[in-house]
């Protein structure tokens, strides 16, 4: 069994919550104050959980069938809050959990995004992650004064450049500049912050950032690269990652290929952690369980119009012009996240788009059953493919099943010592790399 534990972190929409279940008519309609997700984080700290991620995205996506009705209807992608300003929200309430939020690099500038992250930092004490996203969406560049995403491979390019010129920025006040000094009359020291002068082939920035360095030097950084080029640059500049690939084998085969690419980048390995995404269906006993899942798959036609939009948003794929009735096109392509693209395709197995999609939740591995069993499976899947973590996703998320997760799967983990009961560290990434 695991030698050691693992870590939880938890996949958080700043979207509307769960409001068809008629227990949530308060929180359908009040969530934008943040309120709920604050009670969310909160029982997330108190559980054992390393951190919480906030997703973001920049559009309301109209790709299925040209209309963005079905989005709309789910509230799949909109409406959402954005994350940058709720982490400030959230560390507040909390005293060790990591907070992540989402910012492209093809949208922001790259100063604003360091001033703002080192801001973070230092109003969360040192427990603020950025997770680097290339965005994928037509949609949200016409936002943005563009007519299209440029390519996927030059959105990484962008992003590596935008990667180096933001750490030079965070590096640009030495961790010793600010010396505060009632004899000499001097707060900062001048030769101790200096200007980058960057001039690359995407950004031209001078520097230094007006904001001086945080607690953790930068902000821990996530990324979720799933194709070559995507692997590439998690390998060589993230500090975790959130995948979903198919099954123990794909998940094993994917960790040790991001680890060799960080040896080959330079890296030890072990700086990074993979975090795999998953979906637990819990009930006192593995009957009501099962029970929850039936109810689930017996809501084919919701769930397949949510998973469509989840398609049409991240994808730019309209699957409103296949037959639902027939499998995924071999000669369908994206230049969204082409790596996850083929993970879903494998996902399908051949089954029809309606079939695969109707009863599919968008995890790694299938988890249903109480908390002990439930455990076992997770217990077992780290043994077998080395670490990292999992990373819950329930969209939309519920009071419900935050408590499934929180107070039911989460002490059996901790009673089997696979999950921190308390933080050593104050940074996010010393907690990270604790273990």
């Amino acid at each position: 069994m695991a030698t050691q534990p693992f870590r939880l972190g938890w996949f958080g929409n700043l979207t509307a919550p769960e409001w068809r279940d008629g227990w949530s008519e308060q929180d359908a309609t009040g969530w934008t104050d943040g309120r709920f997700h604050v009670e969310m984080v909160q029982a997330m700290e108190r559980a054992g959980f390393d951190f919480m991620m906030l997703e973001d995205s920049l559009m309301v996506p109209d790709i299925y069938a040209g209309t963005a009705e079905l989005e709309l209807k789910h509230a799949v992608y909109a409406p959402k809050l954005d994350p940058v300003p709720v982490v400030s929200m959230l560390a507040y309430a909390t005293e060790h959990i990591g907070i992540v939020a989402t910012a492209s690099s093809t949208f922001y500038p790259p100063y604003l995004l360091a001033r703002t992250f080192a801001t973070l930092d230092h109003v969360t004490r040192g427990r603020v992650g950025w997770n680097v996203v290339t965005s994928s969406e037509d949609r949200a560049a016409q936002n943005f004064g563009m007519d299209e995403i440029p390519e996927h491979d030059k959105r990484y390019d962008v992003a590596a450049e935008f990667l180096d010129v933001t750490t030079k920025l965070w590096d640009s006040w030495d961790p010793d500049a600010i010396v505060a000094d009632p004899v000499t009359g001097y707060y900062a020291d001048h030769t101790r912050v200096n200007p980058i002068h960057h001039d690359g082939e995407y950004f031209s920035v001078r520097g230094p950032l007006n904001t001086p360095r945080g607690p953790q030097g930068k902000p821990v950084i996530c990324q979720a690269g799933s194709s070559p080029r995507g692997r590439d640059f998690a390998a060589a500049n993230a500090d975790m990652l959130l995948t979903i690939p198919n099954g123990l084998e794909e998940m094993k085969k994917y960790r040790d290929d991001i680890r060799a690419r960080a040896e080959k980048f330079g890296r030890d390995p072990d700086e990074i952690k993979v975090f795999f995404v998953v979906a637990p269906v819990v009930g006192r006993t593995d009957e009501i369980a099962a029970a929850k899942q039936e109810e689930f798959l017996s809501q084919k036609q919701r769930n397949y119009e949510f998973q469509m939009c989840n398609f049409a948003a991240t994808m730019e794929i309209d699957f409103s012009v296949f037959d639902p009735d027939q499998p995924i096109p071999d000669d369908v392509t994206t230049n969204g996240h082409q790596g996850q693209f083929a993970i879903w395709k494998d996902m399908f197995g051949g089954r029809s788009i309606k079939d695969a999609a109707s009863a599919m939740r968008i995890a790694s591995l299938e988890m249903i059953g109480s908390p002990e069993t439930i455990a076992n499976t997770m217990e077992e899947a780290m043994d077998y493919v080395g670490g990292d973590g999992f990373m819950f996703l329930s969209q939309p998320p519920s009071r419900s099943y935050i408590a499934d997760i929180t107070e039911g799967l989460c002490p059996e983990l901790a009673r089997r010592g696979l999950i921190r009961t308390g933080f050593g560290h104050k940074t996010f990434r010393e907690n990270l790399r604790a273990f």
